[in-house]
């Protein structure tokens, strides 16, 4: 290896500079990665999504093509560090959370288990955006990203699209994604050859209109004006007007006869944002000399739809003449799509096109699919009985399930290999392909030494993030208290509030002399859209808070608050292993499944959360004494919803411990270090509305987590007992295992 890295550096290594060093490693990835690149039979997958959330890709290369010990070690022996290497990758910046994440997880999995599967997207110049905090306030600045060594490379193959009657020229740039012992597949991301970053200015504003210089600048560009809501279309037909150009070309270079495109290949469509794909290929379909009827029949055979939320606002849907305006040439054939549907129903709360004019694009998806999943248990239930029950009784044989899931690689072998070590000294190897081999695990929980290294690497891990932390934000954590983290996007339906509120609580508990049982350090994680505003106001309440907490030596010896800035995939890899309580709260009924539910988990955090999404099987698959459950169910939420009675006045009136709490925002506390405006307004939001009911679950929010903190303080051995059990029955949430039945439920691929 040495020999190797030497002649790929053209210098001895020695000598060499963390660059260098990481330009050679790069292209030792690459030759290695094209060794496995496998011809394909039979069909092939295109995932096509808005976002792949990839994170820093060299150590997990190095991981999964078997290379990561032999580099690790001869870079060691010569005075180098892999870890102080891989801070030269830029951090790819393609996607934002939870959906993006799955992405690239399933694209992982789908080249371990050696199925042709590539990811078609779009190559973000600057991504969501950087986040910083000034005056305790987030604010906005391009990511820029992109450099000469990204990963992903550009290749002569163009595509012409049409957006509002201009045609614009898509560059096909490849990412290679490795499989552990597996295949090399292709991450596809298209582009632009004309974007402009030097159009941006005052943080992340642009000229909305001007699509030849925007269209790739940022990932879901701010949509609270008609020209961002636009500008959204433009890029979602450009992602799949090159992507399905891409598909059929590839198909054709395999001989294939478009009639029989189903056999070639399957595309699976990542929520809304891709929906265009089925008209497009209608229409592509019918330039090649297809009727009309059958090109319907050949995408419906071919496309398939994950639904991934329940949230309105996330179930896209367009007025008419926006679609007019920048895809004319879909309109015809959505408006046949529509008649078809109309055909099939009577019901017109199905249509394709409504009364009011509007497009769903969701409602495209289902019709024109064969399969329509939900990604848990209870949200595939909830599609079924509630959201989605027209359909359903329309197309049942099309609904099913597909439980989210993780790669064990990125999330357990490359962010805690301490852990990852012991686990391979108890139960060998196997669990790294095949993830079931973790229950066991369960033959040591009553191991007094196994629990006490469990409880030793906890603490090392805990200390590593509160090292990087306080080099990256000069915060000190104390490391000998229980670490409750919630990473997540800011969302409401989030309640991140709801974490605010308990830690007020705990403020002023600890201020009334009532001090906790053990130290307390809350983390968070979150960016707010920029056009979101009571988000917005959530982060600031949270850093106005950590300031009021860290001034008082009173209550800071017990309590800490810290807030991790422009939280990212590396931001989440040193997070995840340190947390002892994973704060799953969202609003039962609203989270789709959750994937940091299951992260957290596989390193051995006990969950505090409500009954939602994957948090159901969570608790089903470890017991109801290894897992903190908490608030109202789903049925009771949707109930609550149904009856339109909820008055969060009523409860904040009615509850003397929830109004100090709510009222403590606009404290003389709070406004020596907040903004009046930010404050009151989330004040008043919390008592007014609290759309996504925080009030109801505040009480037994607080039960539950004070009972965590006793049991962690009261009993480490049971605790890591307890850990340990998590870590044991993880392994059903492996995203291998959800590819598989995927595979073998829907897309029926080749090898």
């Amino acid at each position: 290896m040495k020999t190797t890295l030497n002649e790929l550096c053209q210098k001895d290594i020695a000598t060499a500079s963390d660059a260098e060093l990481y330009t050679a490693l790069l292209k030792l990835v690459q030759e290695q990665s094209q060794k496995q690149i496998k011809p394909v039979t039979g069909r092939k997958l295109y995932y096509i999504s808005a976002e792949f959330l990839i994170g820093k890709l060299l150590s997990n290369n190095l991981i999964n093509l078997g290379l990561y010990d032999e580099v690790r070690e001869t870079l060691a022996s010569v005075g180098k560090s892999l870890a102080d290497i891989e801070e030269q990758e830029p951090e790819p910046s393609l996607g934002n959370g939870g959906l993006g994440r799955l992405a690239a997880c399933f694209l992982d999995s789908l080249a371990t288990l050696n199925l042709p599967g590539d990811g078609v997207g779009l190559r973000y110049h600057c991504g969501l955006f950087h986040q910083n905090f000034k005056n305790n306030i987030q604010n906005e600045t391009p990511d820029f990203w992109l450099t000469d060594q990204c990963s992903a490379k550009a290749t002569d193959t163009v595509f012409p699209v049409s957006l509002a009657g201009n045609t614009y020229s898509a560059r096909l740039y490849k990412l290679p994604v490795t499989g552990y012992e597996g295949r090399t597949n292709m991450l596809n991301l298209f582009d632009l050859d004309s974007v402009d970053e030097s159009v941006i200015a005052d943080g992340i504003s642009f000229d909305k209109k001007d699509i030849a210089r925007n269209l790739t600048l940022f990932l879901y560009p701010d949509d609270s004006d008609e020209d961002g809501r636009l500008l959204r279309i433009y890029q979602q037909y450009f992602m799949v007007s090159a992507g399905a150009q891409l598909i059929l070309n590839e198909c054709a270079a395999r001989e294939c006869n478009y009639h029989d495109l189903a056999d070639y290949a399957a595309i699976q469509i990542n929520d809304t944002h891709p929906s265009m794909v089925i008209p497009e290929l209608i229409r592509l379909l019918e330039e090649h000399g297809i009727s009309f009827d059958e090109a319907v029949q050949i995408v419906t055979d071919t496309c398939a739809y994950t639904n991934h939320t329940i949230l309105a606002e996330a179930l896209e849907k367009w007025p008419r003449h926006y679609l007019d305006t920048v895809v004319p040439q879909l309109m015809p054939i959505i408006e046949k799509l529509d008649d078809i549907a109309k055909t099939r129903t009577t019901d017109s709360s199905l249509a394709i096109i409504d009364q009011n004019q509007v497009v769903h694009m969701a409602h495209m998806d289902i019709h024109f699919s064969h399969s329509t999943n939900g990604v848990a248990a209870l949200h595939t239930q909830i599609l079924k009985e509630s959201e989605l029950a027209g359909f359903y009784q329309m197309y049942p044989n099309k609904f099913n399930n597909k439980t989210n899931g993780i790669t064990f690689r990125r999330w357990l072998l490359k962010c805690n290999p301490a852990l990852t070590s012991e686990i391979e000294s108890l139960i060998g190897s196997g669990f790294k392909k095949d993830a079931s081999e973790l229950k066991k695990l369960l033959n040591y929980t009553d191991d007094a030494e196994v629990l006490k290294k469990l409880s030793c690497i906890k603490k090392s891990n805990k200390e590593a993030l509160a090292s990087w932390l306080e080099d990256k934000q000069g915060i000190k954590l104390n490391t000998n208290a229980m670490f409750s983290i919630q990473s997540k996007r800011l969302h409401e339906y989030k309640r991140q509030q709801l974490n605010l509120l308990f830690l007020i609580h705990e403020y002023l508990e600890i201020k009334a002399g009532h001090t906790p049982v053990t130290p307390l350090v809350s983390i968070f994680g979150a960016k707010a859209a920029p056009a979101y505003i009571i988000a917005k106001d959530i982060i600031h309440a949270l850093l106005t808070l950590s300031q009021v907490i860290s001034a008082d030596s009173e209550v800071s010896r017990y309590l800490q608050l810290a807030f991790v800035e422009n939280y990212n995939v590396s931001a989440a890899e040193k997070m995840i292993p340190a947390c002892d309580l994973s704060e799953q709260i969202s609003l039962a009924s609203k989270e789709a499944s959750g994937t940091g539910n299951m992260k957290f988990m596989l390193n051995g955090a006990l969950t505090l959360g409500t009954m939602d999404g994957a948090n159901v099987e969570i608790a089903e698959a470890v017991g109801n004494n290894n897992i903190y459950i908490f608030g109202q169910s789903s049925k009771q939420v949707i109930h609550r919803y149904a009856a339109g009675d909820y008055c969060a006045k009523d409860w904040y009136e009615a509850d003397s411990n929830l109004r100090r709490a709510i009222d403590f925002l606009t404290s003389e506390e709070m406004l020596k270090y907040g903004d009046e405006e930010h404050l009151k307004r989330l004040q008043n939001e919390l008592i007014n509305k609290d759309w996504f009911q925080t009030l109801p679950d505040f009480n037994a929010y607080i039960v539950r987590k004070e009972q965590a903190m006793s049991d962690y303080a009261v009993n480490p051995e049971a605790w890591s007992r307890r850990t340990l059990i998590n870590i044991a029955e993880a392994g059903f949430f492996s995203s291998d295992r959800t590819i598989k039945e995927y595979d073998d439920d829907i897309w029926h691929l080749g090898k």
